[in-house]
C-alpha cells in the first residue's frame, strides 16, 4: 500500500507522467535499493511497468562494479533484469575513452572495476605519471597520497583529467559513505585544474548512453531518482519528465533549498503504485 500521506508534490503531474511516458529510467542506490535491501515496492513497479510494455532502463553513477554486478544484484532482490538494462559511470568512461583517447596510455585513480572496463575496451594503462596522457578520477576507496601525487604529476605533465561521476556521497543504510567528488576535490585543489568531463549523471555524455539503452527519445522518458542535482538535473537539461524520491539522499527538509524543480517528489517509488495502477498505459 502508498504511504498513508506520501510527502507528494505536484501529484496531480504523475497521473499525466504515467499517461505519457513509454519509458522509465531507474536510478539504483536510494531509488531502488539501500545496500543489500530493497526499497518498498520497488519488485511491483518494475513487474508493473514491464506489463504495461513500458521499456526500462537502470542507471547508476556508482563506478566501484561493472555494470553485470547490478544486474545481478537486482535480480538477487526481486527485480528481474538483464545486463544489458543496465547502464553506469564506468562503463560509459570506457565508451568516452575509446571514442576520444583511443591510443592513450590511461593513470586511473580508481578502483579494479573502472580498470577492467577501461581495459575491456582495448585501452592501455599505466602506473607512470610521465606517461600518463589521461588521468581518471574515480571513487576509489584506496585513495591516498601516492595516488594524488600520481595524479598532480601526470596534469602537470599535461594530462587531460576525465572523471566518472559528481556524486559527493553514496546512500547506505548505516549512513552515507564518501564517493568520488571527494577524489576529484582533493585532484582539482591540487592542480589547479578542473576534472572535465564528468561522464555520470548529470552529464550528456551519459544521457546519450541511456536513451540509446531504451532506444527512445528524451520527450517520451521519465527519470526516477533520489539525487536532485545528478537525477533531476540530467533530466530536466534534456527535457525528460522527472520523478524525485525521498528515500535516499534528498530528504524532505531538503525540499525548500532544491533548485532544479523535478515534476513530480514522492516519499518512495512504492508511492507509484496508485498511478501505475490508474494509468491505462501509452
Amino acid at each position: 500500500m502508498p504511504s498513508e500521506n506520501p510527502p507528494y508534490r505536484y501529484d496531480n503531474a504523475l497521473g499525466s507522467i504515467f499517461q505519457k511516458a513509454r519509458g522509465f529510467i531507474f536510478d539504483l542506490d536510494g531509488t531502488l535499493y539501500l545496500g543489500e535491501h530493497l526499497i518498498e515496492g520497488a519488485d511491483r513497479v518494475l513487474s508493473g511497468l514491464r506489463r504495461s510494455g513500458r521499456k526500462v532502463a537502470f542507471v547508476s553513477n556508482k563506478p566501484i562494479a561493472r555494470r553485470g554486478v547490478y544486474a545481478a544484484k537486482l535480480r538477487r532482490l526481486g527485480i528481474p533484469c538483464e545486463e544489458s538494462e543496465v547502464i553506469n559511470s564506468s562503463l560509459v568512461l570506457a565508451r568516452y575513452l575509446a571514442a576520444h583517447f583511443p591510443k592513450a596510455r590511461i593513470l586511473p585513480i580508481a578502483e579494479q572495476p573502472v580498470i577492467d572496463d577501461i581495459l575491456r575496451h582495448g585501452l592501455r594503462i599505466t602506473d607512470d605519471p610521465d606517461a600518463a596522457a589521461v588521468v581518471v578520477v574515480s571513487w576509489d576507496r584506496g585513495f591516498n597520497y601516492e595516488k594524488l601525487l600520481a595524479a598532480y604529476r601526470a596534469a602537470a605533465n599535461g594530462a587531460a583529467l576525465i572523471g566518472t561521476n559528481p556524486d559527493r556521497t553514496c546512500p547506505m543504510p548505516d549512513g552515507d559513505l564518501p564517493d568520488a567528488a571527494c577524489m576529484i576535490a582533493a585532484i582539482e585543489a591540487c592542480t589547479q585544474r578542473q576534472v572535465h568531463p564528468i561522464v555520470g549523471k548529470p552529464s550528456s555524455i551519459m544521457l546519450r548512453e541511456a536513451l540509446a539503452l531504451i532506444d527512445l527519445s528524451a520527450e517520451e522518458c521519465v527519470m526516477v531518482g533520489d539525487r536532485v542535482e545528478t537525477d533531476i538535473l540530467m533530466a530536466d537539461r534534456a527535457g525528460l519528465l522527472s520523478v524525485l524520491v525521498l528515500s535516499g539522499v534528498t530528504k524532505e527538509e531538503d525540499l525548500p533549498h532544491i533548485t532544479t524543480v523535478p515534476d513530480a517528489i514522492v516519499g518512495g517509488v512504492r508511492d507509484l503504485l496508485p498511478f501505475l495502477a490508474e494509468a491505462s498505459g501509452p
